[in-house]
């Protein structure tokens, strides 16, 4: 029996058609088939390999963890060094007061532990969020999730959540002194990246001041330097009181994390003691990897060679088919008319064309949850021009066969 028979069997599967493509091998920005096909790979794993597959430094850090331990203990009670390291860094590169890491083991986790830990510091109840925003699918990240259409299933969601229209300056007023927070992504990611405007977000950053609100800002998708600074808040002059980070955090290994002033995250540890608890979280090698992953980013400069690389996009993908594209770094949407339209791109990307020009670059892409029609672009940031340019080249020749 075959791999893709094996996996449609008893692999729990999220729909019914996934691509079923057999990757053997990743490097770089490369994916290799079973079949021999190579994919210049435009998705990186949805923003999570920022610094390439198997980055040979991070894979050395992975293989020196290896030979010190694996999981010796629940997350929060032994002194474990890549954990303590990777925190120290990570504070090192965050304005204060974002001083405090709690490690959890995904993006959705530390999501969760966000929304508890607000609740516990502020005495309140009532969480805001925004319409078309994704911060995961756990019931609680499911709760908070601007979507109907992926939540009506699974009703009833936790109460006292009020969505907002993202970019509204009036809806802000509905922001009171009843509010713990107000979750939002800096950047929209499954929107079809939708960028804040005209000082919204600094707007948001005063209502929440002058209402006792914390303000949680997801950048699990768009941190460590996807939008052409390390943190994407950098370009809002804001701080939040409580940074959502996971998928990049890791290197290409499962973490995520929730980062707070000290005095707001001490609020866990008491009344009740153990106020929020992983066993997973910050996994020693997942920490080393992620360790590694972020000392390449800044030693390699990436982030400067960011909105290079936007440019250089944005310059290639001219076509009538195309009705916009909206990018903010390397987080890129390009709009078309329809899900079908997008759809017959993505497939055309994965299949040789029915004719003979040489050695052909095979594409891997996707769509946005809540922008069907819009082709996702979020390579990982090592991304050289040449590849930037055959990738460009073949979404062209695709949508001039469509």
């Amino acid at each position: 029996m075959t791999n893709r028979q094996l996996f449609l069997d008893h692999v729990g599967q999220t729909s019914l058609a996934p691509l079923c493509l057999e990757i053997v091998k990743a490097e770089g920005c490369i994916l290799y088939g079973a079949d021999g096909k190579e994919y210049i790979d435009l998705i990186g794993g949805i923003s999570v390999c920022n610094v390439g597959h198997r980055n040979p430094r991070v894979i050395e850090a992975i293989k020196k963890q290896l030979d010190d331990y694996l999981h010796i203990m629940v997350y929060g009670e032994l002194v474990q060094s890549p954990q303590v390291q990777y925190a120290k860094k990570l504070a090192d590169h965050l304005p204060y007061p974002l001083t405090a890491v709690f490690f959890t083991a995904s993006g959705s986790e530390a999501t969760e532990g966000a929304m508890k830990l607000a609740k516990r510091y502020t005495n309140r109840t009532q969480i805001i969020s925004f319409k078309n925003s994704y911060h995961g699918s756990t019931q609680g990240a499911l709760s908070v999730m601007g979507s109907g259409y992926w939540q009506q299933a699974f009703r009833p969601l936790l109460p006292g959540i009020l969505q907002l229209p993202y970019n509204s300056f009036n809806d802000l007023e509905r922001i009171t002194e009843e509010t713990a927070c107000v979750i939002a992504e800096t950047i929209q990611a499954e929107a079809g990246v939708i960028v804040p405007q005209n000082g919204w977000l600094k707007a948001l950053r005063k209502k929440c001041d002058e209402t006792g609100t914390l303000l949680v800002l997801d950048e699990i998708q768009c941190g460590f330097g996807r939008n052409g600074t390390l943190w994407a808040f950098e370009q809002f002059d804001v701080v939040p009181d409580i940074l959502l980070l996971g998928k990049a955090l890791g290197g290409g290994m499962p973490l995520g994390a929730f980062v707070a002033d000290k005095k707001i995250m001490q609020s866990l540890t008491h009344d009740p003691v153990l106020g929020h608890i992983n066993t997973f979280g910050g996994h020693p090698v997942c920490c080393a990897a992620g360790s590694a992953a972020f000392d390449v980013l800044l030693d390699e400069k990436l982030v400067e060679a960011v909105k290079e690389k936007e440019k250089l996009f944005l310059t290639l993908l001219v076509h009538s088919k195309i009705k916009a594209v909206r990018s903010c770094g390397l987080m890129m949407a390009l709009e078309f008319d329809s899900f079908e339209t997008n759809k017959k791109v993505i497939d055309g990307l994965l299949q040789e064309p029915g004719y003979s020009e040489g050695p052909v670059s095979l594409v891997f892409t996707d769509w946005f949850l809540f922008a069907s029609h819009c082709l996702r672009i979020a390579p990982p940031l090592t991304i050289s021009q040449e590849e930037i340019k055959e990738a460009c080249t073949r979404i062209i020749k695709v949508l001039d066969a469509i």
